[in-house]
């Protein structure tokens, strides 16, 4: 089956990616990034930009200096 919905990229302050339908409105902790299109071409984007899947907090833990 061909979806030919149109989907937005959105992102939260963990910097973890999400599609969301561009016909519903973005979620609380949620932010578009500006990217809408077909759910490939959102699957796309976020599969090259997103290259660190780990949240936003774990990164700059396990980054900071050890003391």
């Amino acid at each position: 089956m061909d979806d030919d919905s149109q989907y937005q990229v959105l992102i939260n302050d963990e910097e973890q990616y999400s599609l969301w339908p561009v016909t519903h409105d973005v979620p609380a902790g949620w932010r578009a990034v500006g990217k809408e299109g077909s759910k490939q071409d959102c699957m796309s984007y976020v599969d090259e930009v997103w290259t660190d899947m780990r949240p936003r907090s774990l990164r700059e833990q396990m980054d900071a200096p050890r003391q």
